[in-house]
């Protein structure tokens, strides 16, 4: 499976490309905002057919992120964005990257709904999110423990007539 643009390519993560997710994930620019699996919960996504997971990269070959899509199987018809993050910011991959997905999920499947959570205090993530089309839904409001303290959580969604209506 490979979806590309002019600047960007997603291809499925294979087991090489896990050290890399798991810095990505780690780094400290990152970490406050995403939440951390290990290298089995990884592994285990990579063969777990209601999950892709995602290695993105530009153009020239270099890894600049990754992305975790769940759901794939649910009787609802709602697949979730459940981890997109970059390594390498202020290039327009993380928004290129959702152009991506939400094309190819409606595109190549029966999803009804897209979703995704997002810490209430992540202004860029939920910018980048509401730019390509998302709508938020509500608050979760102290609704995961990072280990010190409660975040909120800020749910918003794509549904498929509205990603129809502005093609």
């Amino acid at each position: 499976m490979v979806i590309q643009s002019s600047i960007l390519v997603l291809r499925k993560t294979e087991i090489t490309d896990l050290s890399f997710v798991l810095d990505t994930e780690t780094d400290l620019d990152n970490r406050t905002f995403i939440g951390q699996w290990t290298v089995e919960q990884h592994q285990e996504s990579l063969t777990n057919e209601d999950i892709i997971h995602l290695i993105i990269e530009n153009k020239q070959g270099e890894q600049v992120g990754y992305v975790i899509l769940t759901g794939l199987l649910d009787s609802n018809k709602a697949v979730c964005v459940k981890r997109i993050t970059n390594k390498i910011k202020g290039r327009g991959y993380g928004k290129e990257t959702m152009k991506l997905i939400i094309k190819w999920i409606f595109e190549n499947t029966d999803t009804h709904r897209v979703w995704l959570d997002v810490k209430d205090f992540n202004q860029r993530a939920k910018h980048v999110y509401e730019s390509v089309g998302f709508i938020y839904e509500g608050t979760l409001r102290d609704s995961y423990f990072n280990g010190k303290k409660f975040e909120s959580l800020v749910v918003l969604s794509l549904l498929r007539h509205e990603y129809l209506g502005s093609t």
